[in-house]
């Protein structure tokens, strides 16, 4: 997927908005999912999504990377959003989060707790052990937890936007 984030990712950019992932889901009747986000941050809209699928379409449909039939998705990250790229895990410092990794590190390959930053390709994670550093190139899965502190944050994220 990561050929058609190449493709896609420039013009999304020139509109204004900004890959977070594509993946594809499922193997009878196949989703192509694009994840993105504003690059003002501001809450993404229907017509944000009407827009991003149109122009995916039209780039899809003109290069033509994935063969049979799929169904196109579009959506935002949402709340509990997966975590991908390196400054997300900076953002989003100090909320709580589940991360898989590829494989076991100290016998581990799943944390949970309070993201404590990034720095040189290693996630700090404070769990109910104490910190512990996670290489980024080794994360398989990453998102926020929902809880009272990313719900106030995500209130007042809107309250800023004037939304609240």
């Amino acid at each position: 997927m990561q050929a058609v984030e190449a493709l896609i990712a420039p013009s999304l950019t020139d509109l204004g908005y900004e890959v977070v992932r594509v993946t594809m889901m499922g193997a009878e009747r196949p989703t192509l999912q694009v994840m993105a986000e504003r690059v003002d941050e501001d809450a993404m809209t229907v017509e944000d999504c009407a827009s991003i699928s149109r122009t995916v379409s039209a780039i899809l449909d003109v290069e033509d990377p994935i063969s049979g039939a799929y169904t196109l998705e579009v959506s935002s990250p949402g709340l509990d959003r997966p975590l991908v790229r390196q400054k997300d895990f900076e953002r989003y410092s100090g909320l709580e989060a589940k991360v898989e990794l590829r494989q076991a590190l100290n016998g581990q390959r799943r944390y949970r707790g309070v993201l404590a930053g990034y720095a040189d390709g290693v996630v700090t994670i404070v769990t109910e052990n104490g910190a512990t550093d996670l290489p980024f190139d080794e994360i398989d899965k990453a998102k926020l937890i929902i809880t009272d502190e990313l719900l106030a944050a995500g209130s007042a994220e809107a309250a800023k936007q004037g939304r609240a």
